[in-house]
């Protein structure tokens, strides 16, 4: 089983163009820097201001660490995070166990 994060993020009105190049362009490359498994990122099919980003990790535990250590760097905190942030009205998180199928279904193949 891998431990499964999904966040869904309701954006300012008008800034999912801007704010899915940065995830693309320096957030999503930064989390893989940091061995952070990013299975699934972009907008929503409803409204380009509504976004998801699906990250696997190999226990909740596992989870816990890898996230605090990657919030806690100086590449993050002087990096996108004050833009990503500032772009999000609402988040909505969700974590739950699949097997790896299940998360290489979910895979978005660039």
């Amino acid at each position: 089983m891998r431990t499964v994060e999904i966040l869904q993020y309701t954006l300012h009105k008008g800034t999912g163009t801007a704010f899915h190049a940065i995830m693309q362009e320096i957030s999503v490359p930064l989390h893989q820097r940091h061995g952070i498994d990013v299975v699934s990122f972009g907008y929503s099919l409803h409204d380009s201001d509504c976004y998801y980003l699906i990250r696997a990790f190999d226990s909740a535990e596992s989870m816990v660490a890898v996230l605090d250590a990657f919030y806690a760097n100086a590449d993050w905190r002087n990096g996108p995070r004050e833009e990503i942030i500032l772009s999000i009205v609402t988040s909505i998180k969700t974590v739950m166990n699949l097997p790896p199928e299940s998360v290489e279904g979910l895979r978005v193949q660039s």
